[in-house]
């Protein structure tokens, strides 16, 4: 269907204000909070219907005082549905979304599958929500990690430009599903009983070794390509400069994997445009930035931290400083619940951009 369609079908969603929602992936990690933000936010949802893997159907998940029945993944699944949330899987998407798009949906994809699609806009609302009038049928959502380092640098980036950026992430376990939190767990039972500590989940599912994250720190999240990065830290690269629109800015990034339940904590080096900009002009301008929390007050031992962010919607900064040999130069730390702001609230947030 053509992009001017899309429109039309979002006209008449501002007219009716309720709609029909599709939750692709429903008992994961991320689709349940999807489902939850929907019911704490009070999304004009006509109906809600959740989808998963043959093996989850028929099972109950109760939300808002409701219980809702998961329903099979297919095609037909997505027939009257106005917004559906994609968060089972690159191949789910790639084989469901655009069977939802023919049906008249809008997807709002969590996953890489059309991100660096050119004909899809990746949106964070904050940051750049005018993109969505570009799509035609499918909106994606960005990576956890960029989400929140983007929505923390947009406000730098209108003030005083931004030419170059290193990100070093320390990710939760989270981030790579239910079954890595589990496994954190286990693991630190058998660290604690010193017993021999199994590991089949991390760094990746497809890795040819695994190892322990209980009182560790896992320097892969994903698999290795041929220039050395990690498929996360190039996500990071290309989907930051596709989201500010600028791929002449200068992006380095190294993931690490963290034994954190929820949060990802980031450490962002940044050189802006402008000289002789303070270290208070920065706190000054993310202190009114929306969807930012500042938290920096290193006489205090204020500053963000993953174990305080979960659960919370905002992205949180704090030691913000200035670099002590580049003029242009600043520091900051910046952390968010991952499943979030870093997906779920995300996803949510591009929804009711659409309809209001």
């Amino acid at each position: 269907m053509a992009p001017n369609n899309y429109l039309l079908i979002i006209e008449r969603k501002r007219e009716m204000k309720n709609v029909n929602v599709a939750i692709v992936g429903a008992t994961g990690a991320v689709g349940t909070k999807i489902l939850e933000k929907l019911v704490e936010r009070n999304f004009p949802a006509k109906s809600i219907k959740l989808l998963a893997s043959k093996r989850s159907a028929g099972n109950e998940i109760k939300a808002g005082g409701n219980t809702y029945i998961v329903q099979e993944t297919t095609p037909e699944a997505f027939e009257g549905i106005d917004i559906a949330f994609f968060s089972a899987g690159g191949s789910i998407s790639e084989m469901f979304a655009h069977e939802a798009v023919k049906r008249g949906a809008v997807v709002i994809d969590n996953t890489s599958a059309f991100r660096m699609d050119k004909n899809t806009p990746l949106v964070v609302p904050e940051v750049n929500p005018k993109e969505l009038t570009k799509h035609s049928g499918i909106i994606a959502n960005p990576n956890c990690s960029t989400i929140q380092m983007v929505a923390a640098l947009k406000p730098i980036k209108d003030q005083y430009g931004l030419n170059r950026i290193i990100v070093s992430t320390y990710q939760a376990v989270s981030g790579a599903g239910v079954e890595a939190i589990d496994e954190l767990s286990e693991q630190s039972k058998q660290f604690s009983d010193r017993s021999e500590i199994q590991a089949e989940v991390l760094p990746s599912a497809s890795a040819k070794r695994h190892y322990p994250i209980a009182f560790n720190a896992i320097p892969q999240i994903d698999s290795f390509d041929e220039s050395g990065y990690t498929l996360e830290e190039l996500k990071m690269i290309n989907e930051t400069k596709k989201i500010f629109n600028d791929y002449e800015m200068s992006v380095a990034a190294t993931c690490v994997r963290l034994p954190v339940v929820s949060g990802h904590s980031e450490s962002v080096y940044i050189e802006i445009d402008q000289d002789n900009v303070t270290t208070s002009e920065i706190q000054a301008l993310l202190e009114k930035a929306p969807g930012i929390v500042l938290q920096d007050d290193p006489t205090a031992q204020l500053y963000p931290m993953p174990l305080y962010a979960e659960g919370r919607d905002e992205v949180f900064v704090g030691r913000i400083r200035k670099d002590l040999n580049h003029p242009k130069g600043f520091h900051l730390w910046v952390v968010s619940d991952n499943l979030l702001k870093g997906a779920a609230l995300n996803s949510v947030q591009i929804a009711e951009e659409l309809i209001n």
